[in-house]
C-alpha cells in the first residue's frame, strides 16, 4: 500500500528531527477535523470554504499529504470560480483525509 504521508518529504522538512515531524502531524490531524466539516458544507459561502480548502491545501503539502492537497486545491479552484465543484470532489477529500488520519494515527 502506498503511504498517504511522503515521510520522506516531512522528514527532510523537519530536518531529520522525529518530535517535531510528530508534532507538525499532530497539527495536521487537528486541522483536518475542524476544516474538512466547513469546506463541505453548502450553507457557507463559497470564498469561506475556498479559504478553508486553501488553508488545509498549504497543510497538506507542509507535511507530504500529497492526496489531500490535491483535492483540496480542486474544490477550492472550483469554488473560487464559481463554477462549482463537483460532488464526488467533496467525497473523494472525506475519503482522504479519513485514510490519512488513519495511516497517522497507525501505530508506526
Amino acid at each position: 500500500m502506498t503511504s498517504l504521508i511522503d515521510r520522506a518529504y516531512l522528514a527532510e522538512q523537519t530536518f531529520g528531527d522525529v518530535d517535531l515531524a510528530l508534532e507538525l502531524l499532530v497539527l495536521f490531524s487537528g486541522q483536518c477535523r475542524r476544516l474538512l466539516p466547513g469546506i463541505t458544507d453548502p450553507r457557507l459561502d463559497d470564498h469561506h470554504r475556498a479559504d478553508l480548502a486553501h488553508t488545509l491545501k498549504g497543510s497538506a503539502l507542509g507535511v507530504g499529504a500529497a492526496r489531500v492537497a490535491e483535492l483540496s486545491a480542486v474544490i477550492e479552484d472550483g469554488l473560487r470560480r464559481g463554477g462549482g465543484v463537483p460532488d464526488p470532489a467533496y467525497g473523494a477529500l472525506a475519503d482522504a483525509v479519513e485514510a490519512t488520519l488513519s495511516e497517522i494515527d497507525a501505530p508506526a
